[in-house]
């Protein structure tokens, strides 16, 4: 029998959070079953250039006669990817760094957090352009030099090292203060005085009481990280054609859009695709810290 203090319990009577949960469940397997049920045409360039919506184009079609629906999956899948991939990245290197900072405090702890606020004065996105202008060109030369031509899917490896590189910081700083909290325990104390070794402390102790609060933060950190691919797509330096994201599917629309010709569709249907999923996640983040809040535990 579930108790009615469990996490997952409390998660179940947040509506919102589990209204979200089944809206992210409905568009992951839309986006990873749609493109293969969607006629093969859709996928190809056609004469059929900007049909607005209608039986046989439900979202219409772009510049190129390309179904909208199905570029809008394809992005769903890109966008997805990146984002939760973006995510893990940032939540090994957050949880590792706040860990080791928390645990090991005095002057190293100091020193690391210090070169965290330093990291912090530097505006995310201007840091990100600049390190995906100085990684994307020494990589993909090395890339080519070791006989790999096809370079197709190059973008979204580099796309998510980078975002993942430069969102770990606020999941560092919450992990180390959970750490300076948790260390101060009778268990740590116990295990320090049976002489387990820090390691284990660390790995065997501390990391599972950790796990909650990372998972909480790691669901607010996927939104961030697809805001972030979308905004680097829409300038041209995240996903690349003929892959397909929703910045840059809003990329393209913002190109042909104008006062004469309004093709808004081209512009409404990523944007509600993208906005939905970015709230839903939100709104399940919100609900997994509420249900792991230990305030609630009554």
């Amino acid at each position: 029998m579930v108790s009615s203090r469990s996490p997952w319990v409390r998660l179940r009577r947040n509506r919102p959070a589990m209204v979200s949960l089944l809206l992210l469940v409905l568009v992951a397997v839309a986006a990873v079953l749609g493109p293969y049920l969607l006629p093969a045409t859709d996928a190809n360039v056609s004469q059929a250039s900007f049909l607005p919506p209608s039986q046989v184009h439900p979202f219409g079609t772009d510049l190129n006669g390309r179904d909208l629906l199905y570029r809008v999956l394809l992005g769903a899948q890109i966008s997805l990817l990146v984002g939760f991939a973006g995510a893990a990245v940032s939540f090994a290197i957050g949880t590792t760094y706040g860990m080791l900072a928390g645990y090991l405090g005095g002057s190293v702890d100091s020193i690391m957090m210090r070169l965290v606020d330093i990291l912090y004065a530097i505006p995310r996105l201007i840091f990100l352009l600049i390190l995906i202008s100085a990684v994307d060109p020494i990589l993909r030369a090395n890339m080519i030099a070791h006989g790999f031509q096809n370079l197709v899917g190059y973008s979204k490896i580099i796309l998510v090292a980078c975002l993942g590189f430069t969102e770990w910081l606020t999941m560092a700083r919450i992990i180390r203060g959970q750490v300076l909290s948790l260390k101060s325990q009778e268990f740590v104390l116990a295990a320090r005085s049976i002489g387990q070794s820090h390691w284990n402390i660390i790995w065997q102790h501390l990391l599972p009481n950790l796990v909650g609060v990372a998972i909480v933060y790691l669901t607010l950190t996927v939104p961030s990280v697809i805001l972030d691919e979308s905004f680097l797509s829409f300038l041209g330096v995240g996903i690349q054609a003929p892959l397909a994201s929703w910045g840059l599917l809003l990329s393209d629309a913002a190109q042909v859009i104008n006062p004469v010709k309004g093709y808004w569709w081209l512009l409404v249907f990523p944007a509600l695709a993208m906005g939905s999923t970015l709230l839903a996640l939100n709104f399940l983040g919100d609900g997994l810290r509420d249900a792991f809040d230990p305030r609630q535990r009554k």
